[in-house]
């Protein structure tokens, strides 16, 4: 019984060890600041490795690839809240509004879920898959123009507060070149 108990605490370790981002930080390729805002990505195989901060102790966001407006967004808002940061995967249900890929029908797929409040700035970091298969996410591509929605709130941590600052950007994922 010691035995196996010791197997499975060294595998227990090593899944630890070699799991993607756990434990180490991101070398981020790419960054875009906007105003109070930044929009820091990496792309990693099939996934998409993002840190957004803001000057604001509300939540931040970023919504990719809408038809119009919001409508058809892949939306992620994170806050952090005593020392948890929080995050949610939403899907712009109409030009002016989005909700939970849960409730719709599709799942949340963000992890490695990090972040941190200091003087007055929210941090938040996660990853995301470039297809996730969800069909409340279309997959992203990495050398093609992306639009990125950037927004934060103000002071509040709650998703359903309005933002105080937004702008959409056409961003290329793989050379980080954008416009406005």
């Amino acid at each position: 019984m010691r035995h196996r108990n010791l197997g499975v605490a060294f595998f227990i370790c090593f899944a630890i060890l070699t799991t993607p981002c756990f434990g180490k930080e991101i070398k981020y390729s790419h960054k875009i600041d906007v105003e109070k805002i930044s929009f820091h990505w990496e792309v990693d195989g099939t996934v998409l490795h993002v840190k957004l901060t803001a000057k604001t102790t509300g939540w931040v966001g970023i919504g990719f690839n809408p038809s119009e407006a919001m409508q058809d967004a892949n939306f992620i808002l994170g806050y952090v809240k005593n020392g948890e940061a929080k995050a949610t995967d939403e899907y712009g249900s109409s030009q002016m509004q989005h909700q939970k890929d849960s409730k719709l029908g599709g799942q949340s797929n963000i992890s490695n879920l990090a972040g941190k409040e200091v003087d007055g700035v929210t941090e938040i970091r996660f990853t995301i898959p470039l297809n996730s298969g969800d069909t409340k996410d279309q997959p992203l591509g990495i050398d093609t123009e992306t639009i990125v929605l950037l927004a934060y709130g103000a002071g509040r941590d709650s998703f359903k507060a309005r933002h105080k600052f937004r702008t959409a950007l056409k961003v290329n994922l793989k050379t980080g070149a954008f416009s406005k």
